[in-house]
């Protein structure tokens, strides 16, 4: 089947951003909900429960609170700045979900309608390229509002967000080492359970990836400056952080951006590696799309439905494990934030990076390929895994505060 072109291909577009975020909006707002619900899981209470049905209009009640509270901004702020910070918060995340495959291709009498707003050749690049400019948010809001909390707070959110942007970055070498290619349905073509051909291994990315995956994951938690990475936050600290002097609706808006963030993660960590919209342990889902448009596979619209809400299922498990992590381990010191990105992540990310390329490099040349080829780099990372958690927790470069202290008090004793 051909995809659609002309005018129904502007359409579908239009159709097709309308509905992705209008989807990525009710996530937002049920993402809320459910992070309280959560933590009065968590802290053994109810969390909302008096608005609405068990507590679900609850985030109706805050949007409009958002909306009526008063506006302020400080006599001393440079405003312009101040008033596009929120906007740049926003942006990233909201324009990164337009290149994230949601579900299997939908055929139409006009054609085949792809489920991602745009299919860029370049989407593995486009994602970490856009994913660095939520830094520039942070940034220009602690240096606009003209306040030493703000500053603190945006200073430590650069330095965090370019310490972690690096290791976000290189997790994803390895992926491309597998995929030999940067487009995102290709990633979820390429994971498919049981797929069968050239160019497949038949199962997702976080088995023969293992490592890597953890690392992504970790470097995404950070890049979302969430607990225990809300460095720039740190109410304890620093009041509120970069956000301190914001209001209203601006302030809404940084609330907004951090959930956009959540589910934008979780969703591209399902695509890189857990298969995207691919259902585990079924091949009726297995359909490709070929460089020449070629269709392999059967394409249905149940298939779509039923591939959305695999991808789903993915996203908000993965958006629920978040919210555990947050309401489970307390935040880290600065330093300990720091060491973890530029002592540990970054020489482990490059030595994994070049036993990974030696390991495929020897696959290779073995002719091994498919579900043994996963076997092989799984077994690989399996052990990488539990040397790197073995030595991680040895003390020695993520320390306690009473380490340091304990190796001062020896020196001044000698």
């Amino acid at each position: 089947m051909e995809a659609i072109s002309g005018t129904a291909f502007v359409v579908a577009t239009i159709v097709k951003t309308l509905v992705f975020f209008v989807i990525l909006l009710l996530g937002v707002a049920l993402t809320t909900y459910m992070e309280r619900k959560v933590a009065g899981f968590m802290q053994d209470r109810s969390g909302p429960n008096r608005v609405g049905p068990l507590g679900i209009l609850q985030v109706m009640a805050d949007g409009l609170k958002f909306i009526l509270k008063e506006e302020v901004t400080p006599e001393a702020a440079h405003k312009r700045f101040f008033l596009l910070a929120p906007v740049l918060a926003l942006f990233p995340a909201t324009v990164l979900f337009g290149v994230i495959p949601l579900g299997s291709p939908l055929p139409t009498p006009w054609g085949r309608v792809d489920m991602i707003v745009a299919d860029v050749p370049i989407g593995f690049l486009y994602v970490l390229g856009i994913a660095s400019l939520a830094v520039y948010g942070v940034v220009m809001a602690g240096w606009s509002s003209n306040s030493k909390y703000s500053f603190l707070g945006g200073l430590r959110g650069s330095a965090q967000m370019i310490s972690y942007e690096i290791g976000l970055a290189m997790s994803l070498v390895p992926v491309l080492m597998l995929a030999g290619n940067v487009e995102m349905p290709v990633l979820v073509s390429m994971q498919q359970s049981f797929a069968a051909g050239p160019g497949t291994y038949g199962v997702w990315f976080i088995f023969p990836l293992l490592l890597s995956g953890f690392f992504f994951l970790v470097s995404g938690l950070a890049e979302t400056n969430r607990v225990p990475f809300d460095l720039p936050e740190a109410e304890a600290e620093i009041v509120g952080g970069y956000h301190t002097e914001y209001s209203s609706m601006k302030f809404g808006m940084f609330f907004l951006g951090e959930y956009f963030h959540l589910i934008t993660t979780g969703a591209l960590i399902s695509v890189f590696f857990l298969g995207g919209w691919d259902i585990p342990f079924w091949r009726g889902d297995n359909i490709r799309v070929l460089a020449d448009g070629t269709v392999i596979g059967d394409p249905a619209w149940w298939k779509t439905l039923l591939t959305m809400g695999a991808f789903t299922v993915k996203t908000t498990l993965l958006v629920v494990f978040f919210m555990f992590i947050r309401w489970t381990i307390p935040r880290f010191r600065y330093d300990q934030l720091m060491d973890l990105g530029w002592k540990v992540f970054l020489p482990a990310l490059m030595l994994y990076i070049m036993l990974t390329a030696v390991a495929v490099f020897v696959l290779d040349r073995a002719q091994i390929v498919g579900p043994a080829f996963a076997g092989a780099l799984f077994g690989l990372n399996l052990l990488l895994m539990l040397i790197f958690l073995y030595l991680l927790d040895r003390g020695r470069l993520v320390r306690g505060a009473t380490a340091k202290t304990r190796a001062a008090t020896a020196t001044e004793g000698d």
